[in-house]
């Protein structure tokens, strides 16, 4: 049985300009087949088993052909897989979609396509400059700057583009921009009409050049504008320094690098691209069970017989309500028992359920949550402490010492991630990132652990940002500086210092 294709574009950076039906059909296929401006946020909705299949194509090296891309997508459609093939911006805009398309239809393979935001629209509009403007045009023009301007065959019609009163976008144009300048102008377009280039348009690396079409290639050129750019010519173009609204945003052009694991990432990403920064993750660890669920389920079992349930994390949350929905395990066998958690964070997590705690210790420390609840404990309640295998002994050591009655269960497992090892030592060798946070001691030590203890003066170069003081300290112990360290230990109150810092450092 045939497979069948998606055609999909994924818009032009910002992979939240995605529409629903591209996320829909890149999540259920078997395999991906995707281009050079293709970010790794797009592939995140891809299955864990999906098929990678890069077929990027940088300016002036056509790594794979467009046939054998035709190929690809034949050969894995006929294999019965659902195929979807991934585009920057339209497929049908400059996408060579028509071209995959007909070598489907031929083969007698269904497909669908999937538009996506064009970045001739998108990449201006984040660089301030509306395409139309009542004020100054009512149309605009689409044209391939990636040809030649002076072929002898060339398809563009410079003097006809230079009588168009609407704006040019030139999409893929940097090479040639001087050419198309110098056509536009000798085929009677005035030198000074406005002229734009934004780079990496969408991202928060966008860059934009402003000029007229006498000066800008110097400009572009001087100022080391690279692929891939969109060059707007026309009266709008002088809108972007007025209408500028990107790089306003209070962490705008800053990358930061996230390295909780990604099952929580998303919080904490989410708020870095609200604020306009890029969040690359990079998870050190993964969440999994326990090696056994003997210990865990026998806790379940004889869950009337504690008087408290102590969370120190959102993991512990969800894991231990995960396993209870595993087991069929009605949350009414909750009724009695008291709840204490551990963090804002944590407390939140249990909110979300309809569950309110009866303790949250001011702060975060083990002296903190042990004096808490030695006023409200009750001689003869059992406590049980659901947490992770590699916290510290520090607190349950406490609890007993104390004379409470406690069960130690570990409802999670955290194991490290070696597999990012290289890619995280290059991003922060390279200086490509502005920030490393961290969220907890644990994602200090696993990130020491991944790159090996020998590698972290790689980390001095960079600013540092912790979640609180335990993991400031952490991160002092084994010789890493916080440059930034939140006054309340949650993902707010982290993104809030950042902010503070950054703002007084510009």
């Amino acid at each position: 049985m045939k497979g069948k294709v998606y055609i999909i574009g994924v818009g032009p950076g910002d992979y939240k300009l995605m529409t629903l039906k591209a996320v829909e059909c890149i999540g259920k296929a078997d395999v991906l087949v995707y281009d050079r401006l293709v970010g790794s946020r797009v592939l995140s909705f891809a299955k864990e088993d999906a098929e990678l299949v890069y077929v990027g194509k940088m300016p002036d090296n056509h790594a794979v052909p467009q046939g054998e891309i035709n190929r690809i997508l034949v050969e894995k459609a006929l294999e019965g897989k659902t195929v979807a093939r991934v585009k920057g911006g339209d497929p049908f805009v400059f996408g060579r979609g028509g071209e995959e398309a007909e070598a489907l239809c031929n083969e007698g393979i269904e497909f669908e396509i999937v538009p996506g935001i064009t970045s001739a629209i998108a990449v201006p509009a984040y660089a301030g400059i509306p395409v139309t403007h009542r004020d100054f045009c009512s149309s605009f023009h689409v044209i391939t700057g990636h040809e030649r301007p002076d072929k002898e065959e060339s398809m563009l019609d410079y003097e006809t583009l230079a009588k168009l009163e609407g704006t040019l976008v030139f999409l893929m144009g940097i090479r040639n921009l001087k050419a198309i300048a110098e056509n536009l102008v000798r085929c009677g377009k005035d030198s000074l009409t406005p002229a734009a280039v934004i780079e990496k348009g969408t991202t928060s690396q966008q860059r934009l050049v402003s000029g007229t079409l006498a000066d800008i290639a110097g400009k572009v050129e001087a100022a080391g504008i690279k692929s891939p750019a969109v060059t707007v010519v026309g009266k709008v173009a002088g809108l972007g320094e007025k209408l500028a609204w990107l790089e306003k945003r209070k962490l705008s052009g800053k990358r930061i690098l996230v390295t909780r694991a990604r099952e929580q990432a998303g919080r904490l990403a989410g708020k870095i691209e609200e604020f306009g920064g890029e969040a690359i993750e990079v998870p050190t660890i993964r969440i999994t069970g326990p090696d056994s669920f003997e210990a865990f389920d026998s806790a379940l079992d004889r869950l009337d017989t504690f008087g408290w349930l102590v969370f120190t994390s959102t993991n512990g949350v969800q894991a231990f309500f995960r396993r209870m929905k595993t087991r069929h395990i009605d949350i009414r066998r909750l009724a009695g028992i008291k709840i204490c958690a551990v963090g804002e964070a944590t407390e939140g997590e249990l909110s979300a359920l309809g569950l309110n705690a009866e303790y949250v210790p001011e702060s975060y420390n083990s002296e903190s949550l042990l004096k808490g609840l030695l006023e409200k404990i009750v001689p003869g309640e059992k406590i049980l402490l659901a947490r992770a295998d590699i916290a510290g002994s520090e607190l349950p050591m406490l609890l007993k010492d104390s004379g409470m009655e406690l069960e130690d269960l570990i409802v999670y497992k955290t194991v490290l991630n070696h597999n990012n090892r290289d890619e995280i030592i290059k991003i922060i060798e390279d200086g490509s990132v502005d920030l490393i946070t961290f969220t907890s001691s644990s994602t200090v030590k696993n990130l020491v652990s991944i790159i090996g203890e020998e590698n972290t003066a790689i980390l001095a170069n960079t600013r540092v940002a912790c979640i609180g003081p335990v993991t400031a300290a952490a991160a002092q112990e084994l010789g890493i500086r916080a440059d930034i360290v939140a006054d309340r230990s949650t993902i707010e109150g982290l993104i809030d210092k950042i902010i503070e810092r950054i703002a007084s450092l510009n």
